[in-house]
């Protein structure tokens, strides 16, 4: 069974939610206040966080944010799926650059919240390992294994999202992927299209990157991993 933990303050939301996810496999616990929600995830483990975007002590955009820098790789890494009060676009783009592996406006329906929390969790724990070795490149190298990735730096905090999309690139460096398709494989093929989506995370992984210029832009046609595979030493 998966355990969720919902951020919100509106207290009549948890019970009902919690006995409708059950049918899921899913186990719901809910917060009310930010300052309890950092201290639950502190204490305990949890598979994926719901969180509200308004909230009291401060909104879920900094909660996110706050999450997000802790250091610690469990939050860095937990898929995050955000409610808005609105379908604004705005919203969604604030979340998603904020590191928020996807969103939901409210109302919602409590079954597309199951599917989309089924394909956060398919995508971040049964993701195929491609080889045990990993993948090497000159100042970059992910560990399928550890689900990993690090440059001369030092070990790159991503979310379970970031570190999908870099994998999926890397596996076949330089083919170019569309957007379309980056959201398909990331989200599944019946989640509702966002482009813009795509384009945060880009943008968000390459801020992590740098100075490595991993992520390469093609106008009109999407992206691809830039990066020459790792010299072999000479014999």
């Amino acid at each position: 069974m998966h355990r969720l933990l919902l951020l919100d303050d509106d207290e009549a939301l948890g019970p009902p939610l919690g006995q409708y996810l059950k049918r899921f496999d899913f186990e719901l616990q809910q917060v009310v206040r930010p300052s309890e929600a950092m201290k639950r995830l502190a204490a305990e483990r949890f598979d994926a966080l719901i969180l509200d975007g308004m909230l009291p002590e401060m909104d879920g955009f900094e909660f996110c944010k706050r999450l997000r820098a802790a250091g610690e790789p469990y939050l860095s890494q937990l898929p995050v799926l955000m409610l808005t009060a609105r379908g604004d676009l705005t919203d969604r783009v604030v979340g998603l650059e904020l590191g928020a592996d996807d969103y939901l406006a409210k109302p919602f329906e409590p079954r597309e919240l199951a599917a989309r929390l089924q394909t956060i969790l398919r995508r971040t724990r049964f993701a195929p390992v491609p080889t045990p070795t990993g993948l090497s490149f000159d100042g970059l190298t992910i560990d399928p294994v550890r689900r990993e990735v690090k440059t001369a730096s030092g070990l790159v905090e991503l979310t379970s999202t970031e570190y999908e999309l870099v994998l999926m690139l890397a596996r076949e460096p330089g083919r170019v992927f569309s957007r379309d398709e980056i959201l398909n494989a990331l989200r599944g093929q019946e989640a509702e299209l966002f482009t813009r989506a795509v384009d945060i995370l880009v943008s968000r992984i390459r801020k992590k990157l740098e100075p490595l210029e991993a992520l390469k832009t093609l106008r009109n046609a999407g992206y691809c991993f830039a990066l020459p595979a790792k010299s072999m030493p000479t014999p």
